[in-house]
């Protein structure tokens, strides 16, 4: 969970900008403002540059940072507020709740380098000596069973998850994992920044192992032998773009069926260690995965296997141990993005306590941050988008009346979370102390994975919440129906309070359509009204849809990204339909609003842009982004989004109301030709 956290911030969907301020001035560069736009660019020749040209002059990736967005903005103003609830918390006092204990002597225990440079790895010894002391295979799974429960992923994942035909109940999981490079493709094209990065990670792997004790000599063969297990690992795991969709992913059969796909497994061993209930069915995500691995385990030398677990255990653990750790663990991370430098201390400490008791320290960033205000006009933007897309899919020439009926009752089924859950996570059973921070980290990674555990063979709590509400991100869920604004997004430029709804429509207002409209692109779709993966629709409107998206999936995959590197479109697929069916509802939405307005105010230009310009004007605002050359080769390989520069391109182009806006003519590069439209 604390890795998956970490690289929402750059891999997930939506992040932000910073402070608010009123519509007429517009000056403040972290919000919405003119002085981002470059006016010496035809809009209607390259949009994304025209609003963020003076944006991306003006701008510098900071040296901490692998790129900077709208959201990188917001995400240190956030840091910037949670840091000091922290500090205050993990100042005591005889007043201190227990929530403040917690969180507070987490991030004092974080905080304090010295002892961690002092202990060096010697929290780690125990578990280095458990993995050293396997006798045989059947041994290595209880260890490998143990380390799931703390917070290391080796071999495969574990996990509970709704059930794909009974979404209100949840069930196991097993499935492909225990990689450390980003996906398969880096162990297996020869691409020469795959051929590079493996040597960087040869060389990363051997000096963790020196580190750990061993020789130069041993170090470098424990290396290779992390190497050549990953590579078998990542030969037999799907790759992500077959990944998405679900129907690849759904593979319900009984717990004997799944033993005897993989013996060399020893499952049930595993299962017991891991504390699981006696199920008698689960899922396995990649059965050719299991099948397939449990030969390599079978054919393998127990010291190869017991070498490769290792190191995946001085690799969850490098950040929390002394300096030469962490600094090799950044190394590895700054070949991958280009990083100049590793962020300050205090920064990654305030990531560790959200990324572990993120709705503790969310009680308190709520309680700093978000008001009732903010909530309502978000709910009322809410069910604005939700009536925008009902005319939409109501007005689809291509679809039939029946499946625009179970349309319909999906997207009123549609759950909306914002700002922060109805009930706080209790993390009472976590043990933390002020002292102790490995410990701390492994003792809330064992209270999330039992957590986890015991949800199976129970009903779904469909109040969960997947993202902690100081998270500049949100998300829609298609096992849950619902999509999820924390407050860590409400803020600008996506939701500025004192900012013209034609802005907001734009920023935020797309977001909440482009999440929306998760629930109809070609993962969402496949999930009805309750979560279930079933088909709904007609045979001829499945076929009119995929003839659609696959117009989208064209357009992406001719966008080049770095060098010669082009998008895949269909990796993309998802998100970039999201963005192009948001951005149409959310200004739909917006012209309602302007006619319903009695005053005539909502339809008032406001320094020299009209309604529908400020809207778009909002739109690219938000995308404003420079990333590293290395960041962004990583993006393109691993990242369903598309680009900031062509989630605002690639959508506008789409758009005759764009187009209309701006008095942009046929031929203009922001005209499509053959402009793609799905919703």
């Amino acid at each position: 969970m604390r890795v998956f956290r970490l690289l929402l911030a750059f891999l997930l969907l939506v992040t932000a900008g910073s402070f608010s301020q009123s519509a007429s001035s517009a000056k403040t560069a972290a919000g919405f403002s003119l002085d981002t736009i470059d006016k010496s660019i035809d809009p209607c020749v390259d949009f994304y540059q025209y609003a963020c040209g003076n944006w991306i002059k003006n701008s510098e990736i900071p040296a901490d940072r692998p790129a900077w967005q709208s959201f990188s903005e917001l995400n240190e103003r956030n840091l910037t507020v949670e840091r000091g609830i922290l500090e205050k918390a993990a100042a005591g006092g005889a007043g201190r709740s227990a929530v403040d204990q917690k969180i507070g002597d987490l991030y004092g225990s974080c905080m304090d380098e010295k002892a961690a440079n002092a202990k060096g790895f010697a929290p780690l010894k125990p578990e280095l000596e458990r993995i050293a002391a396997a006798k045989d295979k059947g041994a290595l799974i209880d260890e490998i069973a143990h380390l799931h429960m703390v917070g290391t992923t080796a071999l495969f994942s574990f996990y509970s998850n709704s059930d794909l035909h009974n979404a209100d109940r949840v069930i196991a999981y097993i499935d492909q994992g225990g990689l450390s490079l980003p996906d398969r493709d880096y162990y297996l094209k020869d691409d020469s920044d795959k051929v590079e990065m493996r040597k960087h990670f040869v060389d990363y792997a051997t000096e963790v192992f020196t580190l750990a004790g061993q020789t130069p000599q041993q170090a470098a063969a424990s290396a290779q032998a992390v190497l050549v297990v990953e590579t078998l690992l990542a030969a037999n795991s799907m790759d992500r773009t077959k990944r998405r969709d679900p129907k690849n992913r759904d593979h319900k059969m009984t717990r004997d069926e799944a033993l005897g796909l993989a013996p060399e497994f020893s499952l049930n061993r595993y299962f017991t260690g891991v504390g699981a209930p006696n199920f008698a069915a689960l899922n396995v995500g990649n059965p050719d995965y299991f099948k397939q691995v449990s030969g390599v385990i079978a054919s393998l030398p127990l010291e190869s296997l017991k070498t490769y677990v290792t190191f995946r255990v001085l690799r969850a653990a490098a950040a929390w141990l002394s300096q030469p750790f962490v600094d090799a663990d950044f190394k590895m991370r700054q070949a991958l993005t280009g990083q100049k430098q590793n962020q300050d201390r205090w920064k990654r400490c305030v990531d560790l306590v959200d990324g572990s008791l993120g709705e503790a320290l969310g009680q308190r960033y709520v309680e700093a941050t978000f008001g009732a205000e903010g909530k309502q006009r978000m709910l009322k933007m809410v069910d604005a988008l939700e009536k925008s897309l009902d005319e939409d899919i109501q007005g689809l020439s291509w679809m039939s009346d029946d499946t625009k009926k179970q349309a319909k009752v999906k997207l009123t089924a549609i759950r909306n979370k914002i700002g922060y859950p109805d009930v706080y996570r209790d993390y009472g059973a976590v043990t933390i102390k002020g002292d102790d921070l490995l410990g701390n980290v492994q003792r809330a990674d064992e209270f999330e994975a039992k957590r986890q555990v015991a949800k199976i063979d129970k009903p779904l709590d469909r109040k969960e919440w997947g993202m902690t509400p100081p998270e500049v991100n949100a998300y829609y869920s298609g096992s849950f129906n619902e999509i999820v604004f924390p407050a860590g997004i409400l803020q600008p430029p996506f939701f500025d309070k004192a900012m013209d709804d034609a802005v907001n429509f734009g920023g935020i207002g797309l977001v909440i359509g482009h999440e929306l409209t998760h629930g109809f692109d070609d993962q969402g779709r496949k999930f009805d009204p309750t979560g279930n993966l079933r088909d709904w629709w007609t045979e001829q409107d499945g076929k009119e849809f995929e003839k659609r998206v696959s117009c989208v999936a064209d357009e992406y995959s001719n966008f080049v990204a770095v060098d010669t590197m082009k998008l895949n479109g269909r990796l993309t697929l998802g998100e970039n339909t999201a963005d192009n069916g948001g951005a149409r509802i959310a200004l739909m939405a917006l012209e309602h609003m302007i006619a319903d307005d009695k005053t005539g105010k909502e339809g008032q230009s406001v320094d020299g842009y009209t309604p529908e310009q400020r809207f778009f004007l909002g739109f690219g605002r938000v995308w404003c982004e420079k990333q590293r050359p290395e960041y962004l080769r990583m993006q393109v390989s691993t990242n369903p989004h598309s680009p900031g520069k062509y989630r605002v391109d690639g959508v506008v182009q789409n758009m005759p109301e764009f187009q209309k806006a701006w008095g942009c003519k046929a031929g203009q590069p922001m005209v499509a030709e053959n402009a793609c439209h799905v919703w």
